[in-house]
């Protein structure tokens, strides 16, 4: 009897161990094909927060470029020609982190930033730089904010670097932003418009 029970003891433990065997070779992330996933440890939030990002930054060029043509102030003018080149290079970087995690992130414009730039383009002079730097101040407080959770909160270490090291760049711009907004506003009244 007591050779059965150490024969079934036996049996089963081994048994257990060739199920616990396959069922985590079961649960590995396939390293064959991923073009249509996200990489093991890119979470939803970390691929929402890269697609935001992205969307943000095209915007910030679109509308810098805008800054450039239509600004009366030569300052808002700077600034602009800074959003282009600051964003394009940070758009690139983004670019390459959502690649490597397989993640697809907008190339264009979206409806709401597509208003904001044909309300912009209406505008001239004063009002032009008015409107813009307000814009701009509201939109970098945001970023901001989104990107000093990323860069703590960010569970894939490709997303929470881009976070930390975009960060400091955004800051610089919201800065920047809050000393040349009331500027465009003194300009705005004192032109009478």
């Amino acid at each position: 009897m007591r050779r059965l029970l150490t024969t079934l003891f036996v049996f089963s433990f081994g048994a257990m161990m060739t199920l616990s065997a396959a069922a985590q070779e079961s649960s590995k992330p396939e390293t064959g094909s991923m073009s249509n996933k996200q990489a093991a440890g890119t979470t939803m939030n970390d691929a929402t927060f890269l697609k935001k990002a992205a969307q943000g930054g095209l915007t910030e060029v679109e509308l810098g470029q805008l800054a450039v043509q239509k600004a009366s102030s030569e300052e808002v003018k700077k600034f602009g020609q800074r959003m282009v080149d600051d964003h394009s290079k940070a758009n690139e970087q983004l670019k390459q982190v959502a690649e490597q995690e397989h993640v697809q992130v907008p190339t264009e414009l979206n409806a709401k930033d597509k208003a904001t730039k044909a309300r912009l383009e209406k505008l001239s002079g004063d009002q032009f730089d008015k409107a813009y730097m307000s814009d701009m101040v509201k939109d970098h407080r945001k970023d901001v904010a989104e990107f000093a959770h990323e860069s703590k909160m960010a569970k894939n270490p490709a997303v929470k670097s881009f976070a930390q090291q975009t960060l400091p760049t955004l800051k610089e711009h919201l800065k920047q932003a809050e000393q040349i907004a009331p500027k465009a506003e003194q300009g705005s009244k004192s032109s009478g418009k």
